[in-house]
């Protein structure tokens, strides 16, 4: 069920309740030049939160290290990534890192790329930091509840070269679905969820908490970093008098530019990097709403302006990010290759033996499907087999009445065109929301090897059906 967060907020006010001014993540930096470093110590446990301010008590949540979201991990582009994920859940997980580019066997994907970490047990991952960017890093296992519960945090990847700005924030945005006494409701697996838009919850937090305001200074520049780590909500912020500049999706570089329609789309997994300049007085408020379900539009937080001036114009500094380190793909060879996404409620279907095929899925409970197949346990045949180092087009078609935000793992794309026509940033991203009917096309070049899962990003999705498998054949070209 999803109700209006205003609701929420205006029954918080009754109670004479104050919010305070959110503060930014602690990050917890960690550079290791080499094998003799300790490793950064990720333990995912069940613990309490305060996702709602007083006299609201805890809320129970799966959390790392006993924060909601986890330890902001920090590093610079080149350094050596250890991380020891300890469990002291009840039973087993993993971890992902989303978005940035890994060996296979650091991919974090149960029955995969590894064996779930059982209850009381370790797992060490290790990988170089090849991009900077904006990442994060949740569960793989029984996803869709553990990330529901709380199991998620960012990833920083800072530049050897960064562009200049006052400060440098992160927003994890991420909601809840949560009960009258401020528990998390216990309806995982819904199945009206899976069939419809997912898990949607009724408070949405930032950086794990439902903040008022958040405190700017005239003619500040910050550098603000969108990661969208709820199961299936979809933020479309509108930031109302400020003009937010994009210069990085999903963690990668792209012409600086304005929002399509003033507006920030961030599906589940997603990630913007936004330049925004602090162009009011001292004293003034402007406020962020999200705007993405009709009727159901909210006000996030307001922007405040401290009393003091940090400058008295806005600054002129460069905003284009050095680009990553990745594959262009030769369209001139690339092989393309069709994918259709079926099911769920009031979509299209495949005709001929493929719609009889999905039909008898469907007695079985499963709801999503990728060129006619449901994928809801560990999967044995991959949906492509892929050359290493060659190029390729996936011509991704949308037969559904549901968006989809699709994420490919270990690999980063350039998505080129929808419906037909050529995008105009060709921008570089390892997550692409399409809409309803929508055909999307993205290009890459298949260049690290392994068996890497191909999904929506809506967890309720996922788990019924909306995955598969891409096999990257070993070659001589090495990540």
């Amino acid at each position: 069920m999803m109700l209006n967060r205003n609701i929420s907020r205006r029954q918080v006010l009754r109670t004479g309740a104050a919010f305070t001014a959110i503060s930014a993540l602690s990050p917890a930096r960690i550079a290791m030049a080499g094998p003799t470093d300790e490793p950064f110590v990720l333990r995912a446990a069940s613990g309490q939160a305060a996702l709602r301010p007083a006299p609201y008590g805890p809320t129970d949540v799966w959390s790392y290290n006993g924060s909601i979201p986890g330890p902001e991990i920090r590093v610079r582009q080149g350094d050596r990534i250890r991380v020891l994920a300890q469990n002291g859940l009840d039973e087993g997980t993993t971890v992902h890192w989303h978005g940035i580019r890994t060996p296979n066997a650091m991919d974090g994907v149960p029955f995969l790329t590894q064996d779930p970490i059982s209850a009381g047990s370790d797992f060490l991952y290790e990988f170089d930091a090849l991009d900077a960017g904006t990442f994060w890093y949740h569960p793989h296992h029984r996803s869709s509840e553990q990330v529901g519960r709380g199991l998620s945090g960012p990833l920083i990847v800072e530049e050897t070269d960064p562009i200049r700005v006052d400060r440098d924030m992160t927003w994890m945005l991420d909601d809840w679905r949560m009960s009258p006494d401020g528990q998390i409701v216990d309806d995982f697996g819904s199945q009206a969820d899976a069939m419809h838009g997912g898990r949607i919850g009724n408070s949405v937090t930032i950086n794990g908490q439902i903040p008022e305001r958040i405190s700017v200074r005239a003619g500040e520049r910050i550098r603000l970093r969108l990661i969208n780590a709820a199961n299936a909500r979809i933020f479309a912020l509108n930031f109302g008098t400020f003009a937010p500049v994009i210069v990085a999706l999903d963690g990668q570089p792209v012409a600086p530019h304005a929002p399509e329609g003033d507006i920030v789309l961030i599906g589940p997994a997603m990630r913007v990097d936004l330049v925004i300049d602090m162009t009011g007085k001292p004293g003034d408020a402007a406020f962020v709403t999200d705007i993405f379900y009709q009727g159901l539009e909210y006000r996030l937080v307001d922007l405040v302006y401290a009393p003091d001036r940090l400058r008295d114009t806005v600054p002129d500094w460069p905003m284009d990010l050095q680009p990553n380190p990745l594959a262009d793909p030769d369209m001139a060879s690339a092989e393309r290759h069709q994918i259709v996404f079926n099911g769920g409620m009031m979509g299209q279907m495949m005709m001929g033996n493929g719609m009889r095929s999905m039909m008898d899925q469907m007695r079985e409970g499963n709801i999503w499907f990728i060129n006619g197949k449901a994928a809801t346990g560990p999967i044995k045949e991959p949906l492509l087999v892929l050359p290493q180092g060659t190029s390729h087009v996936f011509e991704m078609d949308n037969r559904t009445a549901w968006h989809h935000p699709i994420h490919f793992h270990g690999h980063s794309f350039r998505v080129i065109s929808r419906n037909g026509q050529p995008t105009r940033y060709r921008e570089w991203q390892d997550t692409v929301m399409m809409a309803p009917e929508e055909r999307v096309e993205i290009a890459f070049v298949a260049d690290n090897p392994g068996d890497w899962m191909f999904h929506c990003h809506i967890l309720e999705h996922q788990a019924a059906g909306m995955m598969g498998v891409v096999r990257v054949a070993s070659g001589s070209t090495k990540i």
